[in-house]
């Protein structure tokens, strides 16, 4: 079971390039973040021709995330992440493929901070850490994919010190995500190239891209019922360096199930 996660940066402005690597890589489950598409305007029929099933939380201009699965329809479980109902952010959508439990993440930026978007980041954070210790309580296989926007460690990023007063670096940000592994979760692109680096954003600006100067924002996590069944797993770099390509690359693995 081939489950990858890719943030789209804007669904229907990267069709085609969300098009051709669906066609090459085949993937069995698709956890899509930024679809940046109100609900009516997601492309179902376009995916349904390539062979995939979708469910998904659009929000017009901003965030939204999708759940796509090849050959079957994902059992849509929630949409939204427990902890706030007022919260309108479209970041959590959540649903049953081939007997796991699959999550699509987009967690806040945080930037600028320190400021009320950083706070937010971290009390989005810590929802996400009380809704994965049910999932783990309830002993089922999990796994919680997406674009986190946490760089864990030093290695997951390019030796740089302009970024000293990034949300994504921040002590609170690596300690909430470190708080998360504890609970025995397993970080799997980590387990499989432990000594990095595997790079899965490069930032538009001053030619990143280009010079290689990437960051690891874009993770799986897994549940013991399933970290036992990786067997590979990588990034799609290339996809990052074609035409009207997004600012991050597919990131993959592969489960036996």
């Amino acid at each position: 079971m081939k489950i990858a996660s890719f943030n789209i940066n804007n669904i229907n402005k990267r069709l085609e390039n969300l098009s051709a690597w669906l066609a090459q890589a085949a993937p069995d489950v698709v956890c899509l973040q930024e679809v940046k598409a109100a609900q009516e305007t997601f492309p179902v029929d376009a995916l349904r021709a390539l062979g995939y099933e979708a469910v998904w939380q659009g929000q017009r201009s901003w965030n939204g995330v999708a759940i796509l699965a090849r050959d079957r329809a994902p059992v849509l479980v929630r949409s939204s992440l427990p902890g706030h109902p007022e919260d309108s952010q479209a970041r959590y959508i959540e649903a049953a493929v081939n007997g796991v439990l699959i999550a699509s993440i987009y967690l806040p930026n945080g930037n600028p901070q320190p400021g009320p978007k950083f706070q937010y980041k971290l009390a989005w954070f810590e929802r996400l850490i009380a809704h994965a210790a049910g999932l783990r309580a309830a002993g089922v296989p999990v796994a919680l994919a997406g674009d986190y926007n946490v760089v864990p460690a030093p290695q997951d990023i390019y030796p740089t010190r302009s970024l000293d007063d990034n949300a994504l670096i921040q002590p609170e940000s690596r300690e909430a995500f470190a708080r998360m592994l504890a609970q025995g979760w397993t970080d799997a692109l980590r387990r499989l190239y432990p000594s990095g680096p595997l790079w899965t954003f490069w930032d538009y600006k001053r030619e990143r891209w280009q010079a290689d100067k990437g960051m690891r924002l874009d993770h799986f996590l897994l549940s013991p019922e399933i970290a036992a069944r990786l067997v590979d797993g990588g990034v799609d770099r290339l996809v990052r360096g074609e035409e009207n390509a997004s600012d991050h690359a597919p990131a993959w693995i592969v489960l036996d199930v």
